[in-house]
């Protein structure tokens, strides 16, 4: 009977499969959020299909706006819970995240009102093509 044991990959292949670099799985390797499977004879890390998975579910995360610390801290939460269950604590972090998002998008909006208002008071200017008045 034959075991089904995946092929282990070095972290350049973990990056050419999954998009990530070499430098950022190196973080998530020495932060604990992805493990290793040992190393290679040559000391290269190795990893399996396993790493796959965790790093598509931490860029799962990232792009949805959580940190770096948020989701390691999630991952300790979820490990030291009997029930393994990480939902209430990542709908915190989702919450948070969003708030960040719409802060964020404020703060972008009033850039944008001020970018007005400047363009308003100085439209002469601007057509012009000479250096605005500052200080009016």
């Amino acid at each position: 009977m034959s075991t089904n044991r995946t092929r282990s990959m070095t972290i350049g292949e973990l990056s050419h499969r999954t998009g990530v670099p070499i430098k950022t799985l190196r973080e998530y390797t020495d932060t604990g959020l992805i493990y290793t499977v040992g190393r290679s004879p040559a000391n290269y890390r190795l990893y399996d299909a396993d790493a796959l998975w965790c790093v598509h579910w931490i860029g799962e995360l990232r792009g949805l706006g959580l940190t770096v610390a948020e989701i390691r801290a999630s991952t300790r939460e979820c490990l030291g819970r009997a029930d393994r269950s990480v939902g209430p604590h990542l709908a915190e972090l989702l919450h948070r995240s969003r708030e960040r998002a719409r802060w964020r998008i404020t703060e972008q909006q009033q850039i944008l009102a001020r970018i007005d208002a400047f363009e308003a008071d100085h439209r002469a200017d601007l057509a012009r093509a000479r250096r605005p008045a500052l200080g009016r």
